[in-house]
């Protein structure tokens, strides 16, 4: 049975843990040679160690334009194109309700989340193959009212924003580009969080429970592949129906 990215190059920024780890290591499964980023080694080692073969990690900050031309400059030197890349670093500070946000809020997610993305796909463009396939991390936070959550919210409003966008800019080169967008996935996100809270979450998802990481990377492997051939421009949510009714 062919693999459903045979021979391909990834690229998937901030995957040192949860759904961008999994999503790593399906790909690796699938075929494809996969370039992940962190910003601390120790957890980029642990990660390369866990996929266990087919993957370079370099450690990169994605709010650093500096790094990302580090990381390309790796992938031109060792495969020389890009097949898939996805646009997964992302941060958030919640709780934050308007009269508390700070500078340093704003300027931290909207610098990881938003400059981060627009310089990830920006200065990927060279090594970007004809018909290459862009993803991009969503959030049902981008089309929802969460108090405590506005300027995360808003970056992720913002990336979807920008998928529209470029998918007509980079049409020419048959480009896909589609944004996935999670909702309450059970990872280190939620550690510390009282079951309490957590309970509660999960009954606001019409299907009573938390996704887990493995459930983000089966639909990023079918926006990486062929599978979704005709499929651009969307924000595919992967929430257990939060967003949706």
């Amino acid at each position: 049975m062919s693999r459903k990215l045979e021979n391909k190059v990834a690229v998937i920024t901030g995957a040192t843990s949860g759904m961008a780890l999994a999503t790593a290591k399906l790909f690796v499964q699938e075929g494809a040679y996969v370039f992940i980023t962190g910003r601390r080694q120790e957890l980029l080692d642990a990660a390369v160690k866990q996929i266990g073969g087919n993957v370079t990690g370099v450690r990169a900050d994605s709010a650093n334009p500096d790094d990302l031309d580090r990381l390309y400059e790796i992938v031109k030197k060792e495969k020389g194109r890009i097949d898939v890349l996805y646009a997964s670093a992302g941060v958030g500070d919640f709780g934050v309700p308007i009269g508390e946000v700070t500078e340093s809020v704003y300027e931290k997610t909207f610098g990881v989340n938003v400059k981060g993305t627009i310089f990830t796909v920006q200065k990927a463009l060279p090594l970007l193959s004809e018909g290459a396939s862009i993803i991009m991390t969503g959030s049902i936070a981008g089309v929802k009212g969460m108090p405590g959550m506005g300027v995360y919210n808003a970056s992720k409003a913002a990336v979807r924003s920008l998928a529209r966008t470029w998918t007509l800019e980079l049409k020419e080169r048959k480009i896909r580009i589609n944004v996935l967008s999670p909702g309450p996935i059970d990872t280190a996100t939620f550690d510390g969080v009282p079951q309490e809270a957590k309970d509660g979450l999960s009954s606001q998802v019409p299907m009573g429970r938390f996704g887990t990481a493995e459930e983000i990377a089966a639909p990023a492997l079918f926006l990486a592949s062929d599978d979704s051939s005709f499929i651009t421009g969307i924000d595919l949510f992967v929430d257990g129906g939060m967003a949706q009714i």
